[in-house]
């Protein structure tokens, strides 16, 4: 019990260290690509490769079942389940297109790394009614320039650990309606075994995401959000019980 006990300190601190000391050598990189939205390509690229590294010196494999994430010339609406701090790792790693995260305000106050999170990402603050209206104004125009979206449509981790997926908020299925984009339904199969927000729990292994196929949007009204959000929900829900 005392040797897990002692595992399970060092893993998290291992984390933590690898998170913040592979930002701090490249801060003067940083603090340039993230200047302007001309230059987020380059940071997106940094940024998969930061992911990857994190992924990797914890041990973890990601796994892609069934798709591939779309690339080329259309936007998407990505929409994975929210369990974990390694989930906006998995998802940088899995994404070769650029794409912007609607992120929660909370992570801003993380040393460093809430830094550029702020610099790059939209940031909701969800006790705010009018920061929720210009995080829809900013992603609507994020999109309008041809930028992917990646939102966890649940909006927060759930507090209780039993609940494996928490229900849906209305901002995704409002954007992809609006703009008649699709919508990727994503299931992150393993990410909450593997370092969930308890801090006695995780190990090495594998992050099976599986990649579902594409929402189709088009023709659909704001009167359909409902059924397309339940229609997700349901999708990424049947994922994770593989």
């Amino acid at each position: 019990m005392l040797m897990k006990f002692i595992f399970y300190i060092f893993w998290r601190c291992w984390f933590y260290c690898w998170v913040l000391f592979t930002i701090i050598p490249v801060i003067p990189i940083l603090l340039v690509v993230t200047s302007s939205e001309k230059l987020y390509p380059i940071f997106f690229k940094i940024a998969r490769a930061w992911a990857n590294t994190i992924l990797f010196v914890m041990g973890f494999k990601v796994v892609l079942t069934d798709n591939k994430l779309q690339n080329g010339a259309r936007s998407y609406v990505y929409c994975p389940n929210h369990t974990s701090m390694i989930d906006i790792m998995v998802m940088l790693s899995i994404a070769k297109n650029p794409f912007v995260f609607v992120g929660k305000k909370e992570l801003t106050r993380i040393p460093i790394f809430g830094f550029f999170y702020k610099r790059t990402c939209i940031i909701v603050d969800r006790n705010n009614s009018k920061s929720r209206i210009a995080v829809y104004d900013e992603a609507r125009r994020r999109l309008a320039n041809g930028v992917d979206v990646c939102i966890f449509p649940e909006g927060l981790v759930p507090d209780d650990e039993s609940i494996i997926l928490d229900t849906f908020k209305n901002g995704a299925f409002r954007l992809a309606i609006e703009f008649q984009i699709p919508i990727v339904p994503l299931s992150f199969m393993d990410c909450k075994k593997r370092l969930s927000y308890t801090f006695f729990s995780g190990s090495p292994g594998k992050l099976r995401v599986k990649v579902h196929p594409i929402i189709e949007t088009k023709g659909l009204t704001l009167k359909d959000r409902e059924s397309l959000k339940q229609k997700t929900f349901n999708v990424v829900k049947s994922g994770l019980y593989q």
